[in-house]
């Protein structure tokens, strides 16, 4: 079982840039598909991005495509989602996500383990 720990969320201006990380423990990520979601007040959670175990794969919800961009270091056992642009509207709680599948598989649900969530807030 993996355990997951999100960090780098903080409050930003519009325009502005965060880096996410996941760092994780127990399993090593090479055995999993990493995603991040992301939830805002009074809203669902949502989709953000995904990418696959083998890394050269990945998916991104049209909202933040060109935008944020996923990554993952095997060695250093840890996901990492760049946000730059942002908008008021990616104003949310974002968690990341673990899902054991297909080496190539990037997947948009069916997660099995979560992070705790980080609080990102763009200002207008």
């Amino acid at each position: 079982q993996v355990q997951l720990v999100d960090t780098g969320g903080g409050l930003v201006q519009a325009g502005g840039s965060l880096r996410l990380s996941c760092a994780a423990s127990g399993r090593t990520i090479r055995d999993y598909a990493m995603g991040w979601f992301r939830q805002a007040p009074g809203k669902e959670r949502e989709f953000v991005a995904a990418i696959a175990r083998s890394g050269a794969n990945t998916d991104y919800a049209d909202s933040v495509k060109g935008r944020f961009t996923i990554s993952r270091d095997s060695a250093k056992n840890t996901v990492y989602l760049q946000m730059n642009s942002l908008k008021p509207e990616d104003t949310a709680v974002y968690y990341c996500a673990a899902r054991n599948v297909g080496y190539y598989v990037v997947p948009r649900g069916g997660f099995d383990y979560w992070g705790q969530g980080t609080q990102v807030t763009v200002s207008s």
